[in-house]
């Protein structure tokens, strides 16, 4: 999928392709402003908020770096049933803005398709997954306390501008789940400065970061983060022990009441079947199968109710696998294997190609019955049907598939 932004953010950050990731502390600019208001503005999140229930911990807000309690921004909205859903009380978020004040709203993607494809774009891109967080500063608020993040991210400053402070990792590789604590700030100073719309900027795990607008007055800034989780080591063995469950070896009863000779004997056995395994299941396997097994994005698959669709997009989290054999073409993806015959092959590409396809359009140009292949992919959750709201998130950003 060839997407404005990931295509933008290459050239920014000097980068050629994903290798770059979790590397070294990266910054460039993003020339083309348009394509920032594209993705998000402050009048879009504050829309999104506003006409969605949302509540902690998806929906923050912070003041004098610490977070409010719920109850100051957030009331429930009854129905004239009697049922109280959680809003956002805007009356209040805008009196906290004109104060100064930090609001998070967590997976964005979550809520706009035009975020959920830019992550999908970018997780084709990375082979991993993506999620975006929107962080709306106003006034001369503070951001969060000097901290590290467990993932990759990519900052994206979207309007206004805001000071930052990115120090190097005092900690190798540190984890969310680990073997302890990374509590000590590194001294060594990365980078300072001040982001302006445009600016994009790579922190790698680990390294510690702040943000504010104390030091800017009246104002405000919009910036977007993309969280990019890498798979570790420690994520391969986790799979190799589900891998492990096919084998009634590894089923059976520890022997921990047996002699000591017949406990060694287990040990041993289960020791040797470990390292076959981490042989022969090797860590590409594990990425491999995690791509063609991950589940489909969620997606309105009944919409063949309301007739016959007349475009269609792939949807996969990432992107299919196509194999092409002598007679027949394979698409590996979300799970599934799907065979069809070698004819299907140029139409299939374009499907699956994660750009909006018309079905019609492109059944002239290729000659295959795509609107058969269509109701198969969709069926099969592969696609799904290019509504009007789905289609704007790709306009201007996200060209339709062609031959």
């Amino acid at each position: 999928m060839d997407h404005q932004f990931v295509t933008a953010m290459e050239k920014a950050l000097g980068w050629d392709g994903p290798s770059g990731l979790g590397a070294a502390f990266a910054r460039g600019t993003i020339e083309d402003l348009d394509l920032l208001d594209r993705l998000l503005n402050p009048r879009k999140l504050l829309d999104l908020v506003m006409r969605r229930s949302v509540t902690t911990p998806q929906f923050r807000i912070f003041q004098s770096g610490a977070e409010l309690h719920p109850g100051r921004y957030i009331r429930p909205s009854v129905t004239r049933r009697g049922q109280a859903i959680p809003m956002a009380d805007m009356r209040r978020v805008g009196e906290l803005m004109r104060e100064g004040c930090t609001m998070v709203l967590d997976e964005v993607d979550f809520f706009d398709p035009t975020m959920e494809i830019t992550c999908r774009a970018l997780q084709w891109w990375a082979r991993e997954l993506v999620q975006v967080n929107a962080y709306l500063t106003t006034q001369d608020a503070s951001g969060f306390k000097l901290h590290w993040d467990d993932h990759d991210v990519v900052i994206v400053q979207l309007a206004g501008r805001k000071s930052w402070e990115v120090r190097d990792a005092s900690r190798k590789v540190p984890m969310y789940r680990d073997s302890e604590p990374n509590a000590e700030p590194s001294k060594a100073i990365v980078w300072q400065g001040i982001m302006e719309p445009g600016d994009v900027m790579h922190i790698p795990r680990g390294f510690w970061h702040q943000a504010t607008r104390s030091d800017h007055g009246n104002g405000y800034s919009l910036h977007a983060t993309f969280g990019i989780v890498k798979r570790v080591g420690v994520n391969w063995l986790a799979w190799l022990a589900d891998q492990a469950r096919a084998q009634d070896l590894f089923r059976y009863d520890l022997d921990r009441w047996n002699s000591p000779a017949q406990w060694e004997g287990q040990q041993q056995l289960l020791a040797k079947a470990v390292a076959e395994m981490a042989t022969k299941l090797t860590p590409h396997d594990f990425l491999d199968a995690r791509e063609r097994e991950r589940p489909a994005a969620r997606h309105v698959q009944a919409t063949d109710l309301f007739g016959q669709p007349t475009a269609v997009v792939c949807v996969t989290d990432f992107e299919p696998v196509i194999e092409k054999h002598r007679d027949t073409v394979d698409v590996l993806a979300a799970g599934k294997k799907l065979t069809f015959a070698d004819k299907a092959y140029p139409a299939l590409v374009l499907l699956l190609s994660g750009h909006p396809v018309d079905i019609a359009d492109t059944a002239e140009k290729t000659g295959v019955d795509v609107e058969q292949l269509a109701e198969i992919l969709l069926k099969e959750e592969l696609c799904t049907e290019l509504a009007p709201a789905l289609s704007s998130a790709y306009t201007g950003l996200v060209t339709i598939a062609t031959s």
